[in-house]
């Protein structure tokens, strides 16, 4: 594979735009299209594609923070953009074949669970231009983006333990993965920095798309008594929030902290403690903007971190969460940065 490129602060800077709301209620298999943008924007001829894992477009989070970028993209340059949601994994291959079909521009893979079925598709298609978020796909006609979740969900760890009044501290992640181990360690990680006497515990659910499991999985986590429960689940995360809900309801002074995107923006901050941001919709916006502009090469794997701001914690932290806790946790992203505190990772 070539040579790992990360982007620059000024590159994220300059494509990392407020999204708009758009309205994104699609739901089903089928194919659900932005439409057309208006006028002759720059990206007016140019056509993407987006498929989904099984957690679905409208998971208010990862799926839907990608998405929602792609209809930034048609709203300021006129991009026609289309996503085919994913019902099982059978889907992947046909659903990233029929963008191919049709003459997309750009096809894109959002979600690790799509790896081998892009690799497949993108070899029988060597004049096709891909992209996958999650994964790092060998091959000259992809870009492939990853993140530095451990490093984002290590801030939002000491969030968790300066703030945990039972000093019990849970996860929920959607599935066991290399990539969702990553927003674990890391966030176990931070937590220990600043509450080494925390107990921790993590549960793992069977996939994206299973909100009961979620819930199930945060009653137990609650009902062992931890206080804070960070998800990294995607439409399964919706469980954890239904819970924590429930809970706040009964007189319970649970928080839980989201994923990806500010989710106190969806769920309420009486819930939600804080967010990990995970900045999938400038990985988004930066790779298709090349395919508008003329500049997509492939064979490249970039990977966003604390550093490039491609991860972080929400801006709307300081309405639950302390300033003294808000300037440690400065300090830690700036030591992370600096290399001063290595936080780890998954080998």
């Amino acid at each position: 594979m070539k040579k790992a490129v990360k982007l620059s602060l000024f590159m994220l800077l300059a494509f990392s735009l407020v999204l708009a709301a758009c309205g994104n209620n699609n739901s089903g298999g089928s194919a659900k299209t932005g439409g057309e943008g208006e006028g002759s924007g720059a990206g007016s001829n140019i056509k993407i594609g987006m498929v989904t894992d099984t957690g679905g477009v409208n998971d208010k989070s990862f799926n839907q923070t990608s998405w929602e970028a792609l209809q930034a993209l048609k709203e300021e340059q006129g991009v026609k953009v289309e996503y085919l949601q994913s019902k099982s994994e059978a889907d992947y291959q046909p659903n990233l074949n029929q963008f191919v079909k049709g003459g997309y521009n750009l096809t894109w893979g959002i979600g690790f669970a799509l790896e081998s079925a892009l690799k497949e598709i993108a070899g029988q298609n060597p004049d096709a231009n891909f992209a996958i978020i999650d994964a790092a796909v060998d091959a000259p006609n992809v870009e492939s983006v990853l993140f530095s979740e451990n490093e984002g969900a290590f801030l939002v760890g000491v969030v968790a333990g300066k703030t945990t009044k039972t000093n019990k501290i849970g996860f929920v992640g959607g599935m066991d993965s290399p990539t969702i181990k990553k927003f674990e360690i890391g966030f176990k990680a931070g937590i220990e920095a600043v509450n080494p006497d925390a107990q921790f515990t993590a549960v793992y659910a069977s996939g994206f798309d299973k909100p009961d499991e979620g819930k199930a999985a945060a009653a137990t986590l609650y009902n062992d008594g931890a206080d804070i429960v960070f998800q990294a689940a995607g439409g399964t995360g919706t469980g954890v929030f239904n819970e924590a809900k429930d809970r706040k309801a009964q007189g319970q002074d649970v928080w839980v902290i989201g994923v990806d995107k500010d989710q106190s923006l969806e769920f309420g901050d009486d819930i939600t403690l804080t967010s990990m941001i995970k900045r999938v919709d400038v990985a988004i916006k930066t790779v298709s903007q090349q395919v508008i502009d003329g500049t997509f090469k492939g064979g490249t794997t970039t990977v966003l971190g604390l550093k490039d701001d491609g991860v972080g914690i929400a801006d709307t932290s300081s309405k639950n969460v302390s300033q003294e806790i808000l300037d440690e946790v400065q300090s830690y992203k700036e030591k992370i940065v600096s290399g001063e505190v290595k936080v780890p990772t998954v080998e």
